[in-house]
Formats: C-alpha cells, sequence, structure tokens
C-alpha cells in the first residue's frame, strides 16, 4: 500500500508539473512576474534602510534574513498546500464530491491534486536570493548544528503556514466562502511577518505569537541565529519551538479536519 501511495504521489506530481510549465516560456515570465511582484516590497525596505540605517535595531542586511525564512517557507509550503488554499472554490463548484467518490483519503488527494509552482518558484527563488545575500552578512558563523536548526526551522515554518491553510479550508465545510478570513488571518498576518515582530504594539504582537503564531516562521528563528537586543522581551524558549508549534498545529488541524468532514454537504453546482 505504501509503495502504491508513493508511485500515484510521483504521478500526480509529473502530471502538474507538465500542466504547470507546459508552455515553458509562459511559465517562466509568470514566475518572475510573481519573483519580481515580491521583490517590490523588499526595494521599499532597501531604500527605507538605506535613509534610516535600522528598523528597531534590525539593519538592511538583517531584514533580508527575517525575509528570506518567509519567502522560503511560504516557496516549499506552496507546493503541498495549493488544494487547501484554493479549497473555498473546489466545495463551491462542486469539485470535491469527485474526490468523496475515489478510493483514496481526501486530505492526500487535495494535497496532491495541485501545486502553485509559479508561487513555489517565485517566492522560493526570492528566498534564496535573499538568503545568499544576506547569510554571510549578519555576523552568522555557520556550521553543523546551525545548518540543522535551520532545515528544521524551515519545516516548523512549513507546517505552521500549512495548518492555518489547512484550518481555513475546513471552515469552508460550515461557511461555504472563507475568502475574508484567509486574507485577514494568512495574508495581512504575512505582510506584518516581514518585520521584526518586536517593532509592533503589545496587541499585534500577542495576535502574531499566540493567535496566528507568524513570528515563529521567522522572527524566532532568526534570532536564534542572530540574537538581536530586542530579545529581550521574550521567553528565550521561544527560540526553539518552531518545529514544535509546526507538528502540535497541523496535528490539531488535522484532527479538525477529520472531525468536520462528516458535515460536509456538497454545494452543488
Amino acid at each position: 500500500m505504501r509503495s502504491d501511495t508513493l508511485n500515484l504521489t510521483w504521478i500526480y506530481t509529473k502530471k502538474i508539473m507538465k500542466a504547470w510549465f507546459q508552455y515553458r516560456s509562459d511559465a517562466l515570465l509568470r514566475s518572475v512576474t510573481v519573483f519580481l511582484r515580491e521583490a517590490t516590497g523588499i526595494i521599499v525596505i532597501y531604500f527605507t534602510l538605506l535613509k534610516f540605517d535600522s528598523l528597531n535595531g534590525w539593519n538592511m542586511y538583517e531584514m533580508f534574513f527575517l525575509y528570506s525564512l518567509l519567502f522560503l517557507t511560504y516557496g516549499i509550503m506552496i507546493i503541498f498546500f495549493t488544494g487547501l488554499r484554493d479549497f473555498g472554490r473546489t466545495v463551491r463548484d462542486g469539485s470535491f464530491d469527485r474526490y468523496i467518490l475515489r478510493p483514496r483519503g481526501l486530505l492526500f488527494q487535495i494535497i496532491f491534486a495541485n501545486a502553485d509552482w509559479f508561487a513555489a518558484v517565485g517566492h522560493g527563488g526570492l528566498g534564496v536570493v535573499l538568503f545568499l545575500i544576506s547569510a554571510q552578512k549578519v555576523g552568522i558563523e555557520w556550521n553543523v548544528w546551525y545548518a540543522v536548526y535551520y532545515m528544521f526551522a524551515i519545516i516548523g515554518g512549513v507546517l505552521i503556514q500549512g495548518a492555518i491553510f489547512l484550518f481555513l479550508a475546513t471552515l469552508n465545510i460550515y461557511l461555504l466562502e472563507t475568502s475574508s478570513l484567509k486574507e485577514l488571518f494568512y495574508f495581512n498576518m504575512r505582510k506584518f511577518a516581514g518585520y521584526p515582530v518586536s517593532l509592533f504594539q503589545k496587541p499585534i504582537q500577542i495576535l502574531m505569537i499566540y493567535v496566528v503564531p507568524f513570528a515563529f516562521v521567522n522572527y524566532f528563528p532568526s534570532q536564534y541565529l542572530l540574537r538581536k537586543d530586542d530579545m529581550q522581551q521574550y521567553p528565550e524558549i521561544f527560540l526553539y519551538l518552531t518545529p514544535v508549534i509546526g507538528i502540535g498545529m497541523y496535528i490539531a488541524a488535522y484532527f479538525f479536519w477529520r472531525y468536520s468532514i462528516r458535515f460536509y454537504k456538497s454545494s452543488g453546482n
């Protein structure tokens, strides 16, 4: 059964990549467009820090490093969770009914039936570029332990964002339309995550640490490696919690999905 599942996963992946990159020039241009669209925010940060030198004690390269984790984790996450991002449309147009009739797990089908490769290449590519620009400029003495920590921080960041998407996708079973919630609790919070969480007022900090924990996607992992002064206002244990929170959130979101799927009613077409 495991071999069959892996084979099916590989078939899904090949078909999706073939579909997304059928027209190579268009695929390249669309990925570059995503890259440039996201890079505009980095350009704003660049010119801002040319004038003001630092932002709450974070210089230009440290900000780039903070952003690199945000883009890298999203680039990886969207390969696996595009189906959850677009799940509301799948429910509303009745496509989800076809998944129910197939002899495979529902979540497996949703995750592996689609992947936004344009967003993955654009965001992930920008994350790699920012990492290469900043990694040697921020005073980190890289070693094996730091590399292992960085890898687990990326995995945790991917799972945190995937769990948010899974939770919001599950709400579509009850509400059908959750675009506003997704905009509010994911995409708007992700914009805040591009900056040090210590920069914001307490209500925003509480939201980003304890409610929609984007601070654990990039801020606290960056703090572990950079040790900026503004970390002193938070418990040191936060530096190590990203993988734990990622796994815990995803398990909780998965059980919420398993519970809620029993109440699904077809929306028709």
